[in-house]
């Protein structure tokens, strides 16, 4: 061979690792940020299910607001389905009923087992949620197993479908 062939062909190959080097380094990126990503959205639904528990700063009409989805599919852990309208009516008529009784305390809430699975811009979160009662006589925990699908819809997760089974007491 001479040395303006052999000059090109070491030039190709150092073109070809060049380009295979720069591939594998994009790729390498791509899929730091694709983690990233995925830790950023499940640590967005964690805080997002966390502050609706139990962040009683805010009033409920506006965590509800805020957390449900307007296309809202609820499925009660006593069976009746119904949407986000349902819920945002109860609450603009529960201040009524917390006049009347000043014994009872609304329950605190939080979470246990909380699994959160992501699926692009859909998420699964199912978790054990427990109710916590105190009023003047007694106190009372209620658990049960609840499971939400959410969607990231401009930059904002919501529960679409909501689905809550009470764990019978054993």
């Amino acid at each position: 061979m001479n040395t303006v062939s052999q000059q090109a062909t070491q030039y190709t190959k150092h073109q070809i690792f060049s380009r295979n080097v720069g591939l594998l380094l994009l790729s390498f990126f791509i899929l730091c940020y694709s983690n990233l990503a995925k830790a950023n959205d499940k640590e967005q639904l964690q805080q997002l299910l966390n502050q609706f528990l139990t962040d009683n700063t805010q009033s409920a009409l506006k965590k509800h607001s805020k957390f449900w989805a307007e296309d809202l599919i609820y499925t009660s852990s006593n069976g009746e389905r119904f949407g986000k309208q349902f819920i945002i009516d109860g609450i603009n008529n529960a201040g009524d009923d917390n006049d009347q009784n000043e014994n009872i305390q609304p329950p605190t809430y939080s979470a246990e087992n909380v699994d959160i699975r992501l699926y692009g811009n859909t998420a699964i979160v199912a978790f054990k949620l427990i109710a916590d009662t105190k009023n003047s006589t007694k106190q009372e925990k209620k658990h049960y197993f609840n499971t939400g699908t959410f969607l990231k819809r401009n930059n904002l997760w919501q529960a679409v479908a909501w689905q809550a089974t009470k764990i019978p007491v054993t």
